[in-house]
């Protein structure tokens, strides 16, 4: 894993600084991307989990005479949003989100999780509520920045990119180290699928995610984590040929040289990878559509 020093500030190109939160691990790689975007009035994306030195060191970046106008947050995983909440009562800024944690989800994800069929929930911030809601589409602007929001659901149902002309800051949908979990319910295969292809004909210049250094080809990246996609759902089917199968056996066949403690967020691809098959009528599952049901194809 690439080392990085925490809490030091780096300007990345004019008008946009990062601020590495101190919570490097398997998971988020060298730790969360905070970005200070603009200048005087400036927002902030992504504050990260609730360290309080980082929000010190957050402040601490900020140039003589500039104050915090505007936080947003891509989505509400324990490593991106729970410092908003403080940051915004020592700064006055609202927080900026698609919405709560459970907003964005489809209709087939709500039905598993109230029934209690998917399991997940990995690193939720349950108390996460933004105090203004961005749509798809929508444009904020500040005294020199404009973020314009793209709802892309996939990772997380409440999950947006921000773009800023060419820049766009892609939280946890697209990152350059490796390709994004996806867990149901609060991850969605159909729909990270639908989100890659709206970035992926963009053709913008650089995206910067939530973990990780700028991806400098950010079009070439997006249809190489399609294709990984494709690739998987094909594997499953492949193997579905030989039968009806499980999660967990599925999982053992395709994922033959991934790390044992690597193996349960595995699983939780290959359930999301099932549910999409499902969806698109190649597979189905029985008694009913859950992590733990029996998969054969159609």
């Amino acid at each position: 894993m690439t080392t990085e020093r925490p809490n030091r500030l780096e300007t990345l190109e004019p008008g946009v600084r990062r601020v590495l939160a101190p919570n490097a691990s398997p998971m988020t790689y060298w730790g969360t991307n905070t970005y200070i975007i603009g200048e005087g009035r400036v927002a902030v994306i992504d504050p990260g989990p609730a360290i309080e030195p980082h929000m010190h060191a957050i402040l601490d970046a900020l140039s003589p005479g500039e104050t915090i106008s505007h936080i947003f947050v891509t989505h509400s995983h324990i490593d991106h949003s729970p410092l908003a909440a403080p940051l915004a009562r020592r700064t006055g800024a609202p927080v900026i989100a698609y919405g709560d944690s459970f907003s964005g989800r489809s209709d087939v994800m709500n039905d598993l999780a109230a029934a209690d069929l998917a399991g997940g929930g990995e690193g939720v911030d349950l108390d996460f509520s933004p105090d203004e809601t961005l749509a798809d589409g929508e444009t904020l602007s500040g005294d020199s920045w404009h973020l314009n929001a793209i709802w892309t659901p996939g990772h997380f149902g409440n999950h947006l990119s921000f773009a800023w002309d060419d820049r766009v800051f892609t939280g946890d949908h697209i990152m350059g180290w490796a390709s994004s979990l996806v867990s149901p319910p609060d991850g969605d295969l159909t729909a990270f699928m639908t989100s890659t292809e709206k970035l992926a004909s963009r053709r913008d210049r650089v995206f910067y995610p939530g973990h990780g250094a700028a991806i400098t080809n950010p079009v070439a990246r997006a249809r190489w984590l399609i294709n990984h996609r494709q690739t998987r759902s094909a594997a499953i089917i492949t193997t579905l040929q030989d039968g009806s199968s499980d999660v967990k056996s599925l999982t053992a066949k395709i994922y033959v040289d991934v790390s044992p403690n690597l193996i349960g967020m595995a699983e939780r691809n290959v359930f999301a990878h099932l549910i999409d098959l499902v969806h698109h009528s190649h597979v189905q599952a029985e008694p009913e559509l859950a992590f733990n049901a029996h998969f054969s194809l159609i």
